[in-house]
């Protein structure tokens, strides 16, 4: 028996390298969005100094592993058998949790995860032992205390993190304004001082007395000394700061490149026990029972309340593999995107649409800022609004914000985060940088109110999927701790085997989202140019693209609901339907997209072309909207089983179908082509169409009042003739626009 258990360990930690390669893509990017959105050096630098605050981090983080050891249950009244099955469901479950949320595309975090996974595995446990144990309570088997501290503590870091990032973003702003090089003579040398002596208290005088290679001697020594050692740091760091400073180094890049490092290794420090901590507790838990349990099957894992002491090799190769993925990972590349569009200073593309709370959110906001705005000295608020002047912001090139921002969002994350390790609390990287981020944008007023229900929007769909990632975590460990304990090893077996299954296909799909996902590189090319003239350039092949885009998948897809309704194919219609749904976001942000290239261009150009850009862009809208009301109306003939198109109606209108798809393929490779020479030709051809569908809705009028017809295929018929002219009409609007804003 000591044979499967051995192969449940190894399994654990082949798990546990997964998770190290996906929790790395998605979370540990978190700690490069504010040096990467503020610019403030290469990506290779920036990645290079983030790798190695990993390496640190994950060599510091011995005392976190005391969560998965005895931080949620008490290992002296679990088996070894039932803490083994505790922790094979925690991985399980952990895997099918990434899987169901990459396919879904909801947010997750592994700290959230992991801690309500150890929760609900054990919640089933406690269940099933106090059924046979009288006089026990949950007290006796949960720890109840540490495990709502923990909850509690995670949480909480959502609301302190925003509180906190935006009171001290406000006040950083009010010190150095958005011109903040004008007024560094003597306040750089003691912010800086400030926020690097924050860092080496934080950093290493909480974090290094939990390694596993310090010694008593010198952990008392720190101990004794903290407050000389933060003293003389605080000094020595000012002055030094003040010197860089007046040699011309931008002390602010230093201090955004020391946040890096240290939320860097804050990360590996506090979350390196989401993807090896249960493996480690098994593994340990393995090794005692081996040794003492002698076969029993009633060995208790009182051993488990011993502090940890994970051998450095462990902590060295996991750092190793976090940062060889940090390097690899082309995940790990654009996971910052969302975070940085929700806080950068200006406007581009919002990831997001408005929901009811986010504009009830914004209109509570806007009537508590005109109650301030009356009661507010006028010269107080002329003072305070001098100061947030984002016209006069020094950024470099394509950044999202400036230096000041970026260096008090990693100087509070890594600040946060490193005290909830001192506290041995496992602080959500995810949350709180990203609560940190939108705090610091909101004091910048960055949301403005073209952007603030947006962001708002976004802010909460985020925090939502956290908490819908608690509730699943907690429930499906739930029942697979269960089925493990009562099915046994078949059943363990069979949950690795699904585990194995779901990770060779979640890879196999995210490898063929890749080879598909495009990115709009014109658009990025639009906000990064400075130059107007090639700005507008750029600007007409994007609208150009999206004209031409728009055609090629109105084509798809009236093919394919015509085809599917006279043929009566459900899926081929469920299948466009889908597609249509998915068009309607699209659309919005190719059009906020084409708005923001448009205020970058030349204002006489921008005010001469506006009118043919809208009436494109209304013209797309249509051609979706006819694709919809179709669809719909087909899906809903063909599910409830009424009667088929006639044959005979279906002859006159497939030849009519296939011209107009031919005009549609003509008119997108002219607007692809960007030549119009035949332009008048098209425009005819469309005409004499909309005459050919115009007679075939008078033939089907006269059928329906002589003919004994149904009346709902009839019905069905008469609107694909109708959606088809409003199509042809769109499209003979879209040409005029394409050529009128083209030339």
């Amino acid at each position: 028996m000591e044979t499967v258990y051995l192969g449940i360990i190894i399994f654990l930690f082949m798990l546990a390298i997964f998770d190290l390669f996906v929790g790395v893509s998605n979370d540990a990017v978190n700690f490069l969005s504010s040096a990467v959105g503020a610019k403030v050096s290469s990506y290779r630098v920036i990645m290079w100094i983030a790798a190695t605050g990993i390496l640190f981090g994950a060599l510091m983080s011995n005392g976190m592993m005391e969560i998965a050891r005895h931080g949620i249950f008490r290992p002296e009244q679990f088996y070894f058998q039932e803490l083994l099955c505790i922790f094979l469901a925690v991985m399980v479950t952990d895997v099918i949790i990434l899987d169901v949320f990459n396919t879904l595309g909801l947010p997750t975090s592994t700290t959230v995860s992991m801690v309500f996974e150890l929760l609900g595995g054990t919640f089933a446990l406690t269940l099933v032992k106090m059924a046979g144990a009288d006089g026990m309570h949950f007290a006796d088997y949960l720890n109840t205390e540490k495990a709502l501290s923990v909850i509690m503590g995670i949480f909480l870091s959502v609301a302190i993190a925003f509180f906190f990032g935006m009171v001290v973003q406000w006040l950083a702003r009010l010190v150095f304004t958005f011109r903040y090089r004008e007024r560094l003579k003597w306040t750089i040398g003691l912010f800086g001082g400030i926020a690097s002596t924050a860092i080496v208290y934080f950093m290493l005088i909480k974090g290094i007395k939990d390694t596993s290679f310090m010694t008593a001697a010198a952990k008392t020594w720190i101990a004794t000394h903290s407050g000389t050692i933060v003293l003389v740091s605080f000094v020595g760091l000012t002055v030094l700061m003040q010197v860089l400073h007046w040699l011309r180094v931008n002390v602010f890049k230093v201090v955004v490149l020391l946040g890096t490092f240290a939320l860097a290794m804050a990360f590996a420090g506090n979350d390196l026990v989401n993807f090896i901590g249960v493996p480690l507790a098994g593994y340990d838990s393995y090794l005692d029972y081996a040794a003492n349990g002698a076969g029993s099957s009633d060995y208790l894992m009182t051993s488990l309340n011993t502090p940890a002491r994970t051998p450095i090799f462990f902590l060295a190769a996991a750092g190793l593999v976090m940062v060889w993925t940090l390097f690899t990972s082309k995940k790990a590349q654009k996971v910052i995107k969302t975070s940085v569009d929700l806080s950068r200073q200006d406007e581009g593309e919002e990831m997001f649409g408005s929901s009811a709370v986010a504009r009830s959110i914004v209109r509570t906001s806007m009537s508590m800022a005109h109650t301030l705005d009356r009661i507010t000295p006028p010269r107080v608020k002329a003072w305070i609004n001098s100061r947030f002047v984002a016209d006069e912001a020094v950024m470099a090139d394509g950044a999202a914000f400036d230096l000041v921002r970026a260096s008090v969002n990693l100087l509070l994350a890594s600040l946060l985060i490193a005290l909830g390790t001192s506290l041995k609390l496992p602080l959500s990287t995810t949350y709180v940088t990203f609560m940190v981020a939108m705090g610091t944008s909101l004091a910048d007023r960055a949301w403005g109110r073209e952007s603030a229900v947006f962001r708002i929007t976004g802010v909460l769909s985020v925090i939502g999927g956290w908490f819908i990632t608690a509730g699943v975590a907690f429930t499906a460990c739930f029942f697979v701790a269960l089925a493990m304990y009562y099915g046994g090893i078949v059943v363990m077996v069979a949950m690795i085997v699904l585990a194995t299954v779901l990770l060779i296909r979640s890879n196999l799909r995210y490898r063929r989202k890749l080879k598909t996902e495009r990115e709009d590189d014109l658009f990025k090319q639009i906000l990064a140019e400075k130059d107007r003239s090639r700005v507008w350039e750029l600007l007409r092949r994007h609208v150009s693209g999206t004209l031409a885009g728009m055609l090629a998948y109105t084509t798809e897809n009236y093919a394919s609901v015509t085809e599917g309704f006279m043929n009566e194919d459900r899926r081929l219609l469920r299948r466009v339907a889908q597609a249509v749904e998915r068009k309607k976001d699209q659309l919005r942000k190719l059009r906020r997209r084409e708005m923001v290239g448009l205020r970058r261009i030349n204002r006489n150009t921008a005010i001469e072309k506006n009118m043919w850009f809208h009436l494109g862009s209304n013209c797309c809208v249509q051609l979706h909207y006819a694709l919809k009301r179709m669809s719909d109306l087909c899906r809903e003939h063909v599910d409830n089983n009424f009667n088929p198109m006639p044959a005979a109606c279906a002859g006159e209108f497939r030849p009519e179908r296939d011209r107009v798809c031919s005009l549609l393929e003509r008119a997108t490779q002219t607007i692809e082509s960007d030549n119009y020479g035949d332009l008048n030709s098209l425009l005819s051809a469309i005409e004499a169409e909309q005459d050919r569908l115009m007679e075939l809705q008078r033939l089907q009028m006269n059928r329906i009042q002589e003919e004994n017809s149904s009346i709902n295929v009839s019905l069905v018929y008469l609107n694909l003739l109708q959606e088809s002219l409003e199509i042809l009409s769109a499209l003979r609007h879209m040409l005029r626009a394409s050529v009128n804003f083209q030339h």
